[in-house]
């Protein structure tokens, strides 16, 4: 995995990292649970308020790191009920061990415990672990649906149940404010809908000794990613720095090409270009001062095919280029865009109503000579793939990836885990940045993207550099303006240099 990534664990990596740990190097599996347990308890009880303990407990090993938890917490003074929803009998060997060493805290078992529930100080669900995928049955369902209900806060421990930590998605599950998980993050934990029902992720250390097998699932991006930015050097010109070409502005939709364009030059980029409508081209060369324009095809406040042969001319000299920005939505338009992409050689960003004009057709983009980045949102990723909306935002890991394989290209699912793929690695942006929530800031990333393909990043590096960066650059707009809501696309835009800014000393020169 790539140094820049902070590796992510799903379910079958974890359970490796578990079995290697206790059978390669003799360490026992009470000692992991009575770790687990400890850690899970600290963060209960630092989340507690008055009223007794309730920790909801499954019979796999999830329920034995309650039952520690349980024991721990008695000693430590507070009142404690453990509420089991199966048989002890049943339970598995290490959490039967646990149990006989629980003194002070009361067992309840069966569905009608969780009656007991409401004004609990705390609740842990300690029900389903990393190992579960599929949707809840009874009396786990009934339990989810109790510990939701009771508006109390709640510690999960390792994952809220009713998640699968391997991709995120989730139907019924617990809403925790609090989630102690073990040795190192899951890909669930940072993929949206999980990522939004674990509130605070607690990573724990848990006894595992260092040469576990590591998580190979997923990457989080870190910023050791903008490590690889090459840099100016004294004999840099601005053709060495990269040429980036927007293609795209119809009426009422030139904000989108400035916006790209300006933030390919703030990200680096030497040269940049404009191919718009020729009626347009005046509007654009009062907004840009940097940015060259080139009046392109005789259609009336859109591209159509009448511009193609001096767009696609025009490409052929750009070291990347944005298709789409404000192109569109006129029949004309999206034909001009299918005509175009396959005669593209250069690497190319697909974004907005490019990505419209595709109209599914994903071949177009597999035959692409060069390498493709499309950065969709959840309503275009359906239409792309054939999905809901609903679908893909239930399912984004899995949307990503069927996009990223059928298209051959690189995709970049927006949200507040923006997942990158090229249809094998997996990379997972954690940088909250609420302030890009608002309208261009799609195309500010589009630009910004380019650019760094333009400077000569490989494009999976490029399409993760420009997302950590977008969402740096998102933060840092949000602190200038002094609030997320009040952040426009126009204000990330001179947010980028600082973004981009290497994470550690170093990076390599560009002469």
């Amino acid at each position: 995995m790539e140094r820049w990534l902070d590796p992510l664990y799903d379910a079958e990596g974890m359970a490796a990292a578990d079995r290697w740990a206790i059978e390669s190097q003799q360490v026992p599996s009470l000692d992991l649970m009575e770790a687990a347990g400890r850690a899970l308890a600290d963060v209960t009880a630092a989340a507690a308020g008055p009223g007794p303990i309730r920790i909801v407990c499954g019979k796999g090993n999830n329920g034995g790191d309650g039952l520690v938890a349980a024991r721990r917490l008695v000693e430590s003074g507070y009142e404690v009920e453990v509420l089991a929803l199966w048989d002890p009998a049943t339970f598995s060997p290490d959490s039967k061990a646990n149990l006989r060493l629980l003194e002070g805290a009361g067992v309840l078992e069966g569905q009608g415990a969780l009656g007991r529930l409401p004004e609990s100080g705390a609740i842990v669900d300690a029900i389903l672990g990393t190992g579960f995928s599929g949707e809840p049955r009874s009396p786990v369902s009934e339990a989810i649906e109790a510990i939701n209900d009771c508006g109390c806060p709640v510690v999960a421990c390792d994952v809220p149940s009713g998640m699968d930590a391997s991709t995120g998605e989730a139907g019924l599950a617990v809403e925790a404010g609090h989630t102690v998980t073990f040795h190192g993050l899951k890909s669930g934990h940072l993929i949206a809908p999980g990522k939004h029902l674990c509130g605070e992720v607690t990573v724990a250390d848990i006894g595992i000794p260092p040469g576990a097998p590591p998580g190979e699932a997923a990457g989080a991006i870190t910023a050791a990613v903008l490590d690889l930015l090459p840099r100016r050097g004294e004999r840099s010109n601005k053709f060495t720095s990269g040429r980036v070409s927007i293609v795209g502005g119809s009426r009422g939709l030139t904000g989108a090409v400035c916006l790209a364009a300006e933030a390919a030059i703030r990200s680096g980029a030497g040269y940049a270009t404009a191919a718009v409508p020729d009626d347009l081209e005046p509007i654009f060369e009062s907004k840009l001062t940097e940015t060259m324009t080139l009046g392109c095809g005789s259609d009336t406040g859109f591209l159509g095919l009448s511009a193609l042969e001096k767009v696609a001319a025009h490409c052929e000299n750009a070291s990347a280029v944005v298709l789409g920005s404000g192109l569109g939505r006129e029949a004309a338009s999206g034909e001009f865009l299918r005509s175009l992409v396959g005669r593209l050689g250069v690497p190319t960003v697909i974004d907005a109503d490019g990505l419209g004009a595709l109209d599914g057709r994903l071949d177009l983009v597999r035959r692409c000579d060069a390498t493709t980045i499309l950065t969709p949102h959840e309503g275009e990723m359906g239409r792309l793939i054939g999905r809901s909306s609903d679908e893909v935002s239930s399912r984004r890991l899995d949307a990503a990836l069927t996009l990223a394989r059928e298209a051959g290209a690189i995709a970049v699912l927006k949200g507040d885990d923006t997942i990158v793929t090229d249809g094998e690695r997996v990379a997972v942006n954690r940088l909250s940045a609420p302030a890009l929530a608002t309208a261009g800031t799609g195309d500010v990333l589009a630009g910004v993207c380019a650019a760094l393909l333009a400077r000569g990043l490989e494009p999976f590096e490029a399409a993760c550099a420009a997302v950590y960066a977008h969402a740096r650059a998102g933060r840092i707009a949000a602190t200038r303006i002094g609030s997320a809501e009040g952040v426009i696309a126009g204000d990330v835009v001179p947010a980028m240099p600082v973004a981009l800014r290497p994470g550690r000393a170093g990076g390599r020169s560009v002469e």
